[in-house]
């Protein structure tokens, strides 16, 4: 059977998601972002906390913190214990988890829609209530120490990954670890935690989404009831720093004990708010999204040069990274690797993207963007996520039309405008014991 591909037009007669109209969204009288999505077709739950602090709003000596408090928040308030958030979530049936970023920390709950009361309840308590025993503290800075062993001292990509970022920015707080360095592990002191708290998990600070199964009028009563006591604070310091253009390629090199090298190539990038961010999508999954890929094929298939091949795009508040990494058979010299990438990416640069590249990358980010709408998970995500990156909760909504719209000549100019060579930072990892070395 022959197939065909998704017209550009298609994308543009997508009806509108069940439930979109029902969506309301509010601010408390505290500052407190919410927003409410209520979708009846399971009898659950979904709810986002979203918190503005992440690697960007640290400086040296407080490097780790909001990572710190993802562990923190879970380990009780002055009314509940240690692990009791997790226990009382569990016997009603839910489940949650929680991540951090260079920009945000984001606390995930999934419930039955019963325990709604419950969740808003023990979400309120540690925003408002947490606990800061010394003991505590103690022991969660000796997780995250150990952490930090895990994901980058002992893991080439990440420790790679953040020797590159570091080198990449001069000026900017990107620089900074999310996870944080090892020195400012050790020596956060007590009144450290307590200003980060008060400051980034103030309720003018958050915001709260749910989707899923409940009344819109019940669940804002709920919300007010136990975050509207909860005081507003003086709003964060604005982050100011703003890193100045590169200029020239810089280099980091590191060698260990690896069969396998790895190249990390880190490009400027814009930040997720600029306009041509469904362009620069699809521009990466032109490269690197699945078998049929530009660079899957050039590089892992037909070359040889690299085992595998990925990236992804470091959206922030702030400009920030996009990242193109190789990993590479024991006996491939990087600067192969390296010269065999810079060839495809100028292909790209002198005759663009073929119009059946740009259709799949399409196809591909209509349909993602649909299967993740699909879901009470995915449409209380993508509430926040657009409210706290974009300002705008809607303009979730306009995404299929502005994949649609995005033309080859588009792709082609936000490769020449991110993919030059003069504003990357290159990270190789290559077999030898010798030490480390950056070359600006």
């Amino acid at each position: 059977m022959r197939r065909t591909a998704l017209a550009p037009s298609a994308a543009l007669r997508e009806p509108a998601p069940a439930g979109r109209d029902g969506v309301r969204a509010q601010v408390l009288a505290n500052g407190l972002q919410v927003i409410l999505w209520p979708v009846h077709h399971i009898p659950s739950i979904a709810l986002n906390l979203w918190v503005r602090a992440g690697s960007r709003n640290e400086r040296p000596g407080i490097t780790g913190l909001a990572h710190f408090f993802e562990h923190m928040m879970f380990n009780g308030t002055r009314s509940r214990g240690p692990g009791e958030f997790d226990r009382l979530m569990e016997a009603q049936g839910g489940a949650n988890n929680a991540f951090t970023s260079d920009d945000v920390t984001v606390y995930e709950d999934w419930f039955p829609a019963h325990a709604l009361e419950l969740v808003l309840e023990l979400e309120a308590d540690r925003v408002a209530h947490l606990a800061f025993a010394p003991e505590l503290i103690e022991s969660e800075r000796g997780v995250v120490a150990s952490e930090r062993r895990l994901r980058v001292e002992d893991n080439n990509h990440g420790l790679l990954a953040e020797r590159v970022q570091a080198a990449a920015f001069t000026v900017h707080p990107y620089r900074f670890a999310t996870i944080g360095s090892p020195q400012d592990i050790r020596a956060w002191r007590l009144e450290d935690l307590q200003e980060f708290y008060r400051t980034y998990y103030a309720p003018n600070n958050l915001t709260l989404t749910l989707a899923g199964d409940f009344d819109t009028e019940t669940a804002v009563r709920l919300v007010r009831r136990y975050f509207e006591p909860i005081a507003a604070q003086p709003s964060p310091t604005p982050v100011r720093e703003r890193e100045p253009p590169q200029g020239e390629e810089r280099r980091v090199t590191l060698r260990r004990k690896v069969q396998t090298p790895l190249v990390q190539c880190a490009y400027k990038a814009p930040a997720a708010a600029d306009e041509r961010a469904s362009a620069i999508h699809l521009l990466m999954s032109v490269l690197m999204e699945g078998d049929a890929s530009r660079l899957h094929r050039a590089l892992v298939e037909e070359q040889q040069v690299a085992i595998e091949v990925g990236g992804h795009w470091q959206e922030g508040f702030d400009p920030g990274l996009l990242w193109l990494s190789m990993t590479l058979p024991h006996d491939t010299p990087p600067e192969r690797a390296l010269a065999a990438l810079d060839a495809e990416l100028e292909r790209v640069l002198e005759a663009g993207v073929t119009q059946a590249e740009l259709e799949r990358a399409r196809n591909l980010a209509i349909v993602g963007f649909w299967k993740r709408l699909a879901t009470i998970d995915g449409k209380a995500h993508l509430l926040g996520e657009y409210a706290v990156f974009h300002s705008q909760w809607a303009e979730l909504f306009e995404e299929p039309r502005r994949l649609a719209e995005v033309t080859r000549e588009q792709l082609r100019g936000v490769a020449a405008d991110i993919l030059a060579p003069r504003q990357r930072t290159v990270g190789i990892l290559a077999p030898n014991g010798a030490r480390s070395r950056v070359r600006p």
